[in-house]
């Protein structure tokens, strides 16, 4: 585990907190919110080819979900048989139904780095990971705007940031079917639950965390409402033109 951790520290804890160091320390006004975001946005369009990719294939699987659950019933004495006609949907679809985790896995680690960077980077002990060229600070200000205290929680941030995941998850979500005879009804009943879970649970998570989680869970979430409009603009031009 000792190893595991430094090589954590050295490929993600550490970049990740001389950035917002540099950031906080060469930015105007010195303001701790601003180099939260700048960080942030470097990190998302970092990772934006790899989620645009998996934003089209979420996009695609949601779209071929009633086919699945047709075929899912359709063979469902058959298991050998449906997974093969699975995987012909999939190929006929081109997508890989895997591919839209494999972001998520790669994001994992690095939403861990950036959770302990907010976490510990107003205290003076994290300073001891600066690089040579890179400043020391002494004391941070945690202030953002002069409004919010990053270092205790924001009720009001939480609930922003439970309003952009609403709406980011709202633009991944495929209109119901109104047959009540549709096989996707149950698919559909799931994807509406889970539009109003995940932003209450986004709450949930961030009413007790420092407010700097917060801001960057917000600021993401922007990120991916702007790109997820970018990217699924010409797919809703086109299904328009049919």
């Amino acid at each position: 585990m000792g190893s595991i951790g430094a090589i954590f520290n050295t490929l993600l804890y550490q970049p990740f907190l001389n950035l917002l160091i540099l950031f906080y320390v060469y930015f105007p006004g010195h303001d701790f919110g601003i180099a939260i975001i700048a960080l942030t946005l470097v990190i998302r369009f970092l990772l934006y080819p790899l989620m645009a990719q998996s934003i089209k294939s979420q996009k695609i699987l949601s779209e071929i979900q009633p086919k699945i659950q047709e075929l899912q019933k359709k063979y469902k004495d058959d298991k050998e048989k449906q997974m093969k006609e699975m995987m012909g949907l999939y190929k006929e679809a081109k997508i890989n139904p895997f591919g839209s985790f494999l972001p998520l896995l790669i994001q994992l680690p690095i939403l861990f780095a950036l959770y302990q960077v907010f976490w510990k980077g107003f205290q003076p002990s994290s300073m001891s990971n600066l690089y040579g060229f890179v400043p020391n600070p002494g004391v941070i200000n945690p202030s953002f705007l002069g409004l919010i205290n990053l270092s205790e929680a924001s009720i009001v941030l939480a609930f922003i940031a439970g309003i952009t995941q609403f709406i980011q998850t709202k633009m991944m979500t495929p209109k119901a079917k109104k047959d009540p005879k549709s096989s996707s009804q149950i698919s559909d009943r799931m994807q509406s639950q889970m539009l109003y879970l995940l932003p209450l649970f986004t709450v949930f998570i961030l009413w007790k965390l420092p407010a700097a989680i917060g801001l960057y869970w917000v600021v993401t979430s922007v990120f991916s409402i702007v790109q997820q409009y970018f990217i699924l603009k010409p797919s809703k031009q086109h299904d328009n033109s049919k």
